[in-house]
C-alpha cells in the first residue's frame, strides 16, 4: 500500500507518494552559504526572499524550505517573519528549517496550515523536544537518519536509526505517514559510493519501512564541477530508487527536467500530458513564411517620398525662374 503524507498551506494541498509526481522542496530561501542573503536578512530586508519566493513557484517548485540560520541574529523572530512574509507571497506548503528548537516553534506558530518541520535526528535530547512539537501542531517532520553517534557511512545503521524516530515519533502520536525520512546524501567527491549507499537506503525506506523521503538532493555534487548535471542524473536513479521529494533548485534547468522525465518513466505523468505540455510552452512560435509580394500592398518609403516632393519643388521653381528672364540664367 503507497503512503500518502499531505501537507498544506490555508489553501492549497500537496500530497506526497509513490505514485504520485514528484514533489520539488525549493531550497534557495536558505542564508547558509549566501552571505548576502543573511546580511539582508538580518538588516530586515527580505527583497531578495520575495524574489525568490515568487521565481522558485513560478519555476515549478510544489513546496518551498524556508531557513533562517544566521549567527548571531535572532532566529526565532526572523524565521517566523520569513514564514508570514513567504505565505503571503505564494500559496504552496512551507517546509519549516532550522536547527533551533524555538526557531521551529516561532515558525510553527506562525503558520497557517499543515507545514512541514525541517528536521528531527535521532539524537535522544532532538527527539524528546521536536517530535511534542510537531504533534502540537499538527505537522510531518523530516527524520534525518543519524543519532548521537554522528552520521554513519553504513547504510544499514543508517536505516535503523530511520526506523528508531519512526517508532519514536508513533509513541508521540505522529503516525508513519507524517515522518519523511532523509537518508542523508554524501558528496560524491568524497565518498565514491555515496551515490549507491542512498539508492540501497531508499529501497529499504520504501520496502521495510514504507515511509516518504526527502532529501537535500544538491549534496550529492558538493565540490565537483558541473553540479547540475550530476544532479540531474543523480535525482531519477533516486527516484526509482524510492525518493518522493527533494529539497532542490527548480531553477536548475537540468535538474527540474531530469524530474519530469523521471515521472514520466515512473507513470507519474498520465499520458506524459505535463511533459507535452511544458514542451509546447517551451516551442519557439512557428516561422512565418515570406510575404507573395504580387498580392500584398507595396511598403511605402515615406522619407523617400519627401525628399523627391522637395525635389520636385525646387526643380518647379527654377523652371518659373527661367521663364521670366526668357531662358537665360
Amino acid at each position: 500500500m503507497t503512503t500518502h503524507t499531505v501537507l498544506s498551506s490555508a489553501s492549497r494541498e500537496v500530497v506526497i507518494g509513490a505514485d504520485r509526481p514528484f514533489t520539488i522542496i525549493g531550497e534557495r530561501i536558505n542564508p547558509t552559504g549566501r552571505k548576502l542573503l543573511a546580511e539582508e536578512m538580518k538588516a530586515g530586508d527580505f527583497s531578495r526572499v520575495e524574489r525568490d519566493a515568487v521565481a522558485q513557484v513560478e519555476a515549478g517548485a510544489h513546496m518551498l524550505d524556508v531557513n533562517a540560520g544566521i549567527p548571531l541574529a535572532d532566529e526565532p523572530a526572523i524565521l517566523a517573519r520569513t514564514v508570514k512574509l513567504v505565505q503571503s507571497l505564494v500559496d504552496v506548503p512551507l517546509s519549516i528549517d532550522s536547527s533551533i528548537v524555538e526557531a521551529l516553534e516561532a515558525g510553527l506558530a506562525a503558520y497557517q496550515g499543515k507545514a512541514l518541520v525541517n528536521s528531527v535526528t535521532g539524537e535522544e535530547d532532538r527527539l524528546e523536544r521536536v517530535l511534542p512539537l510537531v504533534k502540537k501542531y499538527g505537522a510531518a517532520v523530516v527524520a534525518i537518519s543519524n543519532d548521537d553517534t554522528g552520521i554513519s557511512e553504513d547504510p544499514d545503521v543508517r536505516f535503523e536509526v530511520a526506523r528508531r524516530i519512526v517508532e519514536r515519533a508513533a509513541a508521540h502520536g505522529v503516525p508513519r505517514e507524517d515522518v519523511l525520512v532523509d537518508p542523508l546524501v554524501m558528496p560524491v567527491g568524497a565518498m565514491s559510493t555515496a551515490g549507491q549507499q542512498v539508492f540501497r537506503l531508499l529501497r529499504r525506506l520504501r520496502e521495510e519501512l514504507g515511509v516518504n523521503t526527502t532529501c537535500g538532493a544538491s549534496n550529492v555534487s558538493f565540490g565537483m564541477p558541473d553540479r547540475e548535471r550530476i544532479n540531474a542524473a543523480f535525482l531519477p536513479m533516486a527516484i526509482a530508487s524510492g525518493l518522493t521529494s527533494a529539497i532542490t533548485n527548480p531553477l536548475a534547468a537540468e535538474v527540474k527536467a531530469s524530474i519530469m522525465a523521471a515521472d514520466v518513466l515512473m507513470g507519474n505523468d498520465q499520458d506524459a500530458a505535463r511533459w507535452i505540455r511544458a514542451h509546447r510552452a517551451a516551442a519557439p512560435p512557428p516561422t512565418v513564411a515570406p510575404a507573395d509580394t504580387s498580392t500584398t500592398r507595396p511598403r511605402i518609403n515615406r522619407r523617400a517620398l519627401a525628399a523627391a516632393a522637395a525635389m520636385h519643388d525646387a526643380a518647379g521653381g527654377r523652371d518659373r525662374l527661367l521663364a521670366r528672364t526668357g531662358g537665360e540664367e
